[in-house]
This record gives structure tokens, C-alpha cells and sequence, in this order.
């Protein structure tokens, strides 16, 4: 799950049932391709489909805006495969917006526009560690609050992502091996291609109307993690402390580009560079990034983000973690007692 990303997409009302009859692989609880386990990262969405429950996820930061705010959200993200391969998520998120210039009882708070994404993965190769989905999210326009910025609008967002791991190196880069790459594209569509609202005319202080054009925007980022369990089960066990062998150091970088309709936004690129950590188990996993800005339009300091992740596919494999079509969930675990 990410910050305030949009992702995902799914081309249309055909495509869906198509999906649902395409024919049942072999059920894998998280997403493992081979010997490659793909974590859920904060900054992109991963590769993979799956029953899972991202909540709570923290984070805090100074807005780009002038003058800067400090902005701090609380968000959770459910999500439940409907085949072995085809996916819905509900992703929630609630924002407190700080006072400008720290001043008192200036500040927002409220819950933004409710996102939906339906993600497909259409190709997985165990051999070398390859796996791709599409998707489509949906940030439903007026479920949110206007204070803390939500749209009247819908927006689409098709989107395609990709993993890939390093471990069908040869044996002469087995050091490199435990690293791995994902990524994500997506094209950001306003269902409005402009928003028009009453403001104050700088100049004779009387009404105006006040016309923000809303931009096409590519989201774009990618991943580079170094798994630490993968090290162990897969090159070399180094004889490290368990909590070690837990551990999957990554950096990401999230990044958003106006590409059309940019009269008011501009096309200058913003986002944020995400190193971080996550660590793993069986059932669940821990992760924490620093979100550091790009440039001032990013801004203004280095922020925080923390998620607690939850695999329902391994908690309850027969249950809630098991797809609405297709046979329960084989659990496989990551770390053996």
C-alpha cells in the first residue's frame, strides 16, 4: 500500500468476467515466485494479488504548500481475492491537516475521496522470479472532505506493475542474488477536466470565479530490496541472529508527473525517495520508511511512514484468506521453528 498513490487498473466490465472464469492455478499464500517472496512496500503498491489487511499504516510530514503544513494520516487498506489470481482493495485514508504558520484552531481534518483498486496478475515465471499484474484504481469523487483536499471528482487510474528477482544469477554473483526490483506505471484520468469555485479578487477585494484545471498525471516508482531471508534459504546461511534473517532493507522512490492539461498545475515532477526496512513473518509483517522530498514543491522536511501488514491468506487459508472462486489457500511459510 502507499501514501495517497493512486494505482491499479483494470481495463473494463468485459475483462472482469473474463476473469472470473479464466481456469484456477495452483493456490500460494503472499505473493512467492519460486524462491522470491515480494513484500507489501508504502511508497508503490507490489506485484502481487492477495487476501490481505494493511492497517494501521502511520505517516507524517510538512506539505509542499506555501506556507507548509504539517499533514498526518492514519489509513488501511483490505484486500480480497475474488479468483486465485484477480483481486479487489478498499483503501480508506483519514488526514489532519496542521495549522499554517502554526497557528491555533486553523487546521482541517477529515477523511479523503475512498479508493477501490482491481488488480489481475496475467504472468508469473517461478524460474526467474518474474511476476506482472495490471489494474485499475478508482478514487471515488465526494466521498471525502473538501478541507483536507478530496476531489468532487472520480479519478481513474490504469496501472501496470512488475517484480523481479535476481536470483537466476549464476553462482559467481550469488551475493546479488537476494536482490530484487519492482515497479509500478500508472496514468492518472480526472473525471473533470476542470474544477470552477467562488474566490476574492486580489485586487478590488470583491468576488471572482477562481477555474483549477485538473491535470493527467503519470504516477511512476520502482523498488530495490535486499532480502535477508532469501540470503538464507536461498545463498548462504551466514550464521546471523534471527531477527536479521527477518529483515528486507529496501529504498523506493514514488514519483507523480502532470502530463496534460497542465495550464494550472503545471508539469514539474514531484515525489519522495523512501529508504526504509521491513521485517517479516509468517503471519504478518513490520515496515518503516523516511519519506524524504525531491524538492521544495515535495516538501519541506523529512517525514515518517509505518505499516503493520497482515497475510489473511496464512492466518485463516479456509476462511477470510481463501478466494470468493477457487480452492483455500496452500499457507507457506517463510520461516520454519
Amino acid at each position: 500500500m502507499s501514501v495517497r498513490f493512486r494505482r491499479a487498473g483494470l481495463p473494463g466490465p468485459a475483462i472482469l468476467l473474463a476473469i472470473l472464469f479464466v481456469p484456477f492455478g495452483k493456490a500460494v499464500a503472499h505473493e512467492i515466485v519460486g524462491n522470491r517472496f515480494f513484500p507489501a512496500t508504502l511508497g508503490i503498491d507490489d506485484p502481487g494479488v492477495n487476501d490481505e489487511l494493511a492497517f494501521p499504516t502511520v505517516d507524517s510530514f510538512k506539505t509542499g504548500d506555501d506556507p507548509s503544513v504539517r499533514q498526518s494520516d492514519i489509513s488501511g487498506e483490505f484486500s480480497k481475492r475474488i479468483t486465485e489470481a484477480f483481486a479487489v482493495s478498499f483503501s480508506p485514508t483519514y488526514t489532519h491537516l496542521g495549522a499554517p504558520g502554526g497557528l491555533t484552531g486553523m487546521g482541517a481534518s477529515g477523511f479523503q475521496d475512498l479508493e477501490t483498486t482491481f488488480k489481475y496478475r496475467v504472468f508469473r515465471d517461478p524460474e526467474h522470479e518474474f511476476v506482472m499484474s495490471v489494474g485499475l484504481s478508482v478514487e471515488w469523487g465526494g466521498t471525502g472532505s473538501k478541507s483536507v483536499g478530496a476531489d468532487p471528482f472520480n479519478t481513474y487510474t490504469p496501472t501496470f506493475y512488475f517484480g523481479k528477482g535476481l536470483g537466476d544469477l549464476p553462482d559467481t554473483l550469488s551475493w546479488i542474488r537476494p536482490v530484487a526490483i519492482t515497479g509500478q506505471v500508472g496514468y492518472a484520468l480526472p473525471g473533470q477536466r476542470s474544477t470552477t469555485s467562488f474566490g476574492t479578487d486580489p485586487n478590488t477585494g470583491g468576488p471572482m470565479l477562481d477555474t483549477e484545471f485538473n491535470p493527467q498525471v503519470l504516477n511512476w516508482g520502482a523498488t530495490l530490496q535486499y532480502s535477508m531471508p532469501y540470503l538464507k534459504s536461498a545463498v548462504i546461511d551466514l550464521g546471523l541472529p534471527d531477527f536479521i534473517n527477518h529483515l528486507i532493507p529496501l529504498v523506493e522512490g514514488s514519483f507523480q508527473t502532470p502530463v496534460a492539461n497542465t495550464f494550472t498545475s503545471g508539469t514539474r515532477t514531484t515525489g519522495t525517495i523512501q529508504p526504509g526496512i521491513v521485517w517479516v513473518g509468517n503471519t504478518f509483517q513490520f515496515a518503516v520508511e523516511a519519506l524524504i522530498p525531491v524538492n521544495r514543491q515535495s516538501g519541506t522536511n523529512v517525514g515518517v511512514i509505518a505499516q503493520l501488514h497482515l497475510f489473511l491468506d496464512d492466518i485463516d487459508p479456509r476462511g477470510i484468506g481463501k478466494p470468493i472462486f477457487g480452492p483455500a489457500t496452500q499457507p507457506t511459510p517463510l520461516f520454519r521453528n
